[in-house]
């Protein structure tokens, strides 16, 4: 009894540290949202070639462009400058989103914790489901944004030239486009990427000689890249026709995720769920990685414990 009274008390006193110090928590979320931004600006080109890929053939079946032919394409007939269309909004929505992203994944490990005195896989998959959907909720215009901007080649509009312009003719409601399939997508992504990487770290702490340290860091990233990329891609392709219709006319109307799943497998086939996939798993591994690596370094630097 002592020994379950003692364990329930240290849960209590570390979820009540988390949340009474301004600085820790400034600590969590300044760590997780760097993390993700310097990760952001490195992979920014493979996102802007993934939002193409996908928008290819819509509506139709095909042979599909691959993604050396789409970039040696962009290059071409855009300019390498093209390749950072729409990076001012996704480093934005890097440091909000990654921030609640990342950072409310613990606390919500914590209150799984000591509402069901567990923190297994479970668990863990649920608080990540939970922190992502919501940061995704809060920061869904500025990924709205992103993806205007990266698939409008002709437009030598800014973010906030393109956000005037998408509130006045389309209503500031457009700016919450696609932000179901955006929540399941953050949901997914941040469950499997979480879960996976938490679970991967004791996993290979347990049967490999790997300890907390760098090498540890990035065969987990790795694996949980690689994971988290065979679940989202057909959600993240949905989420990118879903923000991109009034851009689009081949797209047509869409009127809701589901519809749009069903349209994509009707008139494109199952592959058309993972067109810009290879894409996605270039931009989303080495990015996944990024993050976690500098994430835990920077978690170190701040004093806190690794992830």
């Amino acid at each position: 009894m002592d020994g379950d009274s003692n364990k329930g008390s240290m849960r209590v006193n570390e979820m009540q540290n988390w949340w009474v110090s301004p600085t820790n928590v400034a600590y969590h979320f300044g760590t997780s949202g760097t993390a993700v931004a310097a990760a952001t600006a490195i992979t920014h080109p493979l996102d802007v070639l993934k939002v193409r890929l996908q928008m290819q053939l819509v509506g139709q079946r095909g042979a599909l462009t691959g993604m050396g032919q789409s970039f040696v394409q962009v290059l071409q007939n855009e300019g390498a400058k093209s390749l950072y269309r729409g990076l001012t909004p996704a480093l934005m929505r890097s440091v909000l989103y990654g921030g609640l992203r990342l950072g409310l994944y613990e606390p919500s490990k914590y209150v799984c914790d000591l509402a069901f005195e567990s923190n297994n896989i479970l668990m863990k998959i649920a608080s990540g489901a939970f922190s992502g959907a919501l940061a995704t909720a809060l920061t869904n215009p500025s990924e709205v944004l992103k993806v205007r901007l990266q698939m409008n080649q002709n437009s030598s509009r800014g973010p906030i030239e393109e956000l005037r312009r998408i509130s006045s003719t389309e209503g500031m409601t457009a700016l919450w486009k696609g932000v179901g399939p955006a929540m399941v997508r953050a949901a997914a992504l941040t469950a499997s990427q979480l879960a996976t990487y938490d679970e991967s770290k004791q996993v290979l702490t347990r049967w490999t000689p790997l300890e907390e340290g760098f090498y540890l860091h990035l065969f987990s990233s790795t694996i949980a890249g690689s994971v988290s990329t065979l679940i989202t891609a057909p959600i993240d392709l949905i989420k990118t026709r879903l923000m991109l219709q009034q851009e689009s006319k081949v797209v047509g109307t869409y009127q809701n995720g589901f519809h749009c799943a069903y349209q994509v497998l009707r008139t494109e086939g199952l592959r058309g769920l993972y067109k810009g996939g290879f894409a996605i798993f270039a931009r989303l591994g080495p990015q996944t990685t990024i993050t976690f690596v500098i994430c835990e370094k920077l978690r170190e630097f701040a004093g806190l414990k690794a992830i």
